[in-house]
Parts: structure tokens; C-alpha cells; sequence
């Protein structure tokens, strides 16, 4: 009888908590990497967040970056970056916000296409002023704070406090990983980035959710039971189901990076990273933590909780 593909073999009993240690410090070890990285590099803001002219254009034949490159410096527009966009014809040009308002901006539009010629078409064609983009990036911060606020509460009424605490402290580790990569990377940072940030959020508390529902019936089932020995079986139980979900979600995205275009590139990579470092958390991070958090049997029972910290 076919039983269906399985990852992980029935009955795994792997030692998770024996080296929760190490996994702090490589956990320890990427967020500190990624404060650095931003602090010193910075992200490659596009240009929701910096303002600025972004025109998407289509060639005849391909794009002859250099001689494109010397005919827009010549037109004295400041900082002009060009790339080529899904094909060798399509090119993504992206300068710097220009002085004297919409006005200034809709003239730096018409010296480029000038200077292009009547062969290039233009398909898009994108002007964010100073203020518009310095709202967006407040918004999208303001959305991403607002999602962990939201965890939270949510953590906090499902289960017991201690597993709201792990549980964000895992979400801030996976959102800090995944900028670090955008720092990385060089990146650009957009909107789009702050959406692909939302879904890991989602993402990952998803399968910690699922841990930490298995520890909790676990401290019922096992009142005498070990804390290290009990998380470790917990996650084994799990461990199947989020191999299978992270599998699954990654084929979707590699599908999409690979066939989704440009535009979506940069999202489906993070959301790709995105999926590896939740999946990672919530086996490593998340669980490892309710060591360091007090939690007993009589921690979900409502009894006074007892015993020593491991």
C-alpha cells in the first residue's frame, strides 16, 4: 500500500536541546551580522522609500548599457543606475530626484526619452516625490510593527506568556536575519520587501504555533517528564509536518523566482530565505527558548510553577 512520501523517518528522536547552545551563538552571530551590515552598508532603498524617477524601457535589439550610460550622464541628471530588466532588451533606469518639484521631475522624463531616441519604448515610468516616499517607509515599518504587536496579543491569548516572549523573540530573529540578506545582497529595499517581511512574519509564527501547541499537550501528557527531553520529542513529533510545509512552500517559490520576472525577483528570494530561517527558528530558536522561560507542566495547568531554570 502506498503510504505517501516521507522526509523524516517515523520515530525520529534527534537531540535538538543538546545543542541549543551552539544555535544561539550562529543565531547570535547572523543578528549582530546583519546590525552590522546595515549600519555600516545600509540598504539599497529603491525608490518607494528615497524618491526619485524610475523609467522601465524596451529596445529594438539589446541594450548597449555603456553607450546608454555615457548619453544619460551627459544630460546632467546627478546619479543615474541602469540594469537590464528580464531580457538584454529591456532596461531599468533609476535616477535620483531632481530640483524644482513635479516639474523638474516631469522634464528629466522628457530629456531621457529624448536622448533615448524614438526607438526605445518606454513601459512604465514611476516619479516619487520626497514626501510620498518618506510616508511609505513609515507606513511599511508601521505595518511590520504592527503584525509583531499583533503576534503577540495573539500568542499571548492561545497560549501562556512565556510562549508569547519566545515566540516574538523568534519573529525578530527572522526579520533581522532576512534584512541582513537585503544589506548583504545590496538588494533593493521596497515596498515589495516590506510585504515579502509581513508573509515570513506569517509564515513563521505559523510553524512555531505548531511547536509550541505539541510542547504544551507534551506538559500535560508528561508531568514528570525532563523539560529538555520533552521539547526535544515535541519537535521530533512536529518535525515531519514542518519539513513537508517548508518543502512544499519552497518548490512555490522556486518556481517563482525562477519563472515570476524581475519585479518579483527580489521578493521571492527573501521569502525563499525567508522560509529556511523560519523553518530553522522554529526547530532551533523558538522551542530552545521555553528552556530559558520557566515553563513547567504546572505552567499550563494554572498551578504555581515550580523547579529550577535548566
Amino acid at each position: 500500500m502506498f503510504r505517501g512520501v516521507q522526509i523524516v523517518p517515523p520515530n525520529t528522536k534527534i537531540r535538538f536541546m543538546a545543542m541549543h547552545k551552539v544555535n544561539f551563538a550562529i543565531s547570535l552571530a547572523m543578528i549582530i551580522g546583519a546590525i552590522v551590515l546595515v549600519a555600516v552598508k545600509g540598504l539599497n532603498y529603491g525608490i518607494d522609500f528615497k524618491g526619485g524617477i524610475l523609467l522601465e524601457a524596451r529596445m529594438d535589439g539589446p541594450a548597449d548599457l555603456a553607450a546608454l550610460r555615457g548619453s544619460l550622464d551627459q544630460l546632467g541628471l546627478g546619479e543615474v543606475a541602469l540594469q537590464t530588466f528580464g531580457g538584454d532588451d529591456h532596461v531599468l533606469i533609476r535616477i535620483e530626484e531632481q530640483q524644482g518639484g513635479d516639474a523638474g521631475q516631469q522634464q528629466a522624463v522628457a530629456r531621457i526619452r529624448e536622448a533615448m531616441g524614438p526607438s526605445t519604448h518606454f513601459e512604465r515610468v514611476e516619479v516619487v516625490g520626497p514626501q510620498v516616499s518618506d510616508e511609505l517607509f513609515w507606513s511599511g515599518m508601521y505595518a511590520l510593527g504592527a503584525s509583531i504587536l499583533a503576534i503577540v496579543v495573539y500568542i499571548w491569548f492561545r497560549f501562556e506568556w512565556q510562549f508569547g516572549v519566545a515566540a516574538v523573540l523568534s519573529e525578530v530573529h527572522d526579520i533581522a536575519a532576512t534584512v541582513g540578506l537585503f544589506a548583504l545582497l545590496g538588494m533593493e529595499f521596497n515596498l515589495t520587501s516590506i510585504a515579502a517581511l509581513l508573509t515570513l512574519a506569517g509564515y513563521s509564527i505559523n510553524d512555531t504555533v505548531v511547536v509550541f501547541d505539541r510542547v504544551r499537550e507534551n506538559l500535560r501528557k508528561y508531568k514528570s517528564m525532563p523539560m529538555r527531553q520533552l521539547i526535544d520529542m515535541s519537535v521530533n513529533q512536529t518535525l515531519s509536518r514542518t519539513t513537508m510545509t517548508s518543502a512544499t512552500a519552497l518548490l512555490a517559490l522556486l518556481a517563482l523566482y525562477i519563472f515570476g520576472g524581475e519585479v518579483l525577483r527580489g521578493f521571492s528570494l527573501a521569502m525563499i530565505w525567508g522560509v529556511l530561517i523560519g523553518t530553522y527558528s522554529s526547530i532551533f530558536v523558538g522551542s530552545a527558548l521555553l528552556l530559558y522561560m520557566n515553563v513547567r507542566p504546572s505552567t499550563v495547568t494554572g498551578e504555581v510553577a515550580v523547579g529550577k531554570q535548566p
